[in-house]
């Protein structure tokens, strides 16, 4: 192989869960591939000049940083890096139309949210929430269509009782907008 000519180079470096240094940003001066690639540029002087190549990764590889972010969360992300961010759970099919609508309000504000239709317990689909790392679910029956409410459980207190779907859309708004970390986690019952 060949090996690598680089001027200055800048890495930044973070601890893995195993206290192991990965590089996660590179920047790098390259002074010889523009001389490889015949690459040129004209000065303010009309004269021919070979460039500088600045090498960058704005995160490393992606695979590498997904890797590193997976092991640090252990696949339990902070609510604004989660793929879903929201699940909500009808008691019964009765309530799905209540489910779309709370849907809908979140997805409006730019939340991640799915609803499980599925005709399943109310308390297997809470598991399964749970198993998939979901920060919240909200569990909507008949009280919750009638109010305009939502009962939520979250992955960091568990049940946090019923709250307006308004005050929730906001709530989780704030917490993705500022990117807090919760770090108390409830154990899995």
């Amino acid at each position: 192989g060949e090996a690598a000519f680089y001027g200055p180079k800048l890495d930044i470096q973070a601890k893995n869960v195993y206290g192991k240094e990965d590089t996660m940003i590179t920047i790098q001066l390259d002074m010889f591939l523009a001389d490889r690639f015949d690459m040129t540029y004209i000065d303010a002087n009309g004269e021919k000049k070979r460039p500088y190549i600045i090498h960058r990764t704005s995160m490393g590889c992606y695979e590498r940083t997904l890797a590193w972010l997976i092991e640090k969360y252990a696949g339990k992300f902070p609510t604004w890096l989660c793929p879903e961010q929201v699940r909500i759970l009808p008691i019964s099919e009765k309530y799905s139309d209540y489910a779309k609508m709370v849907e809908k309000e979140l997805l409006d504000n730019g939340v991640l949210v799915t609803v499980d239709n599925r005709a399943e317990k109310i308390g297997y689909k809470i598991r399964e929430a749970r198993l998939d790392r979901v920060p919240y679910m909200l569990v909507v029956g008949q009280k919750e269509a009638e109010e305009g409410l939502v009962s939520v459980r979250s992955r960091y207190l568990g049940d946090e009782g019923q709250k307006k779907v308004s005050d929730f859309v906001d709530a989780i708004c704030k917490e993705i907008r500022t990117k807090e970390i919760r770090k108390i986690e409830v154990t899995e019952e």
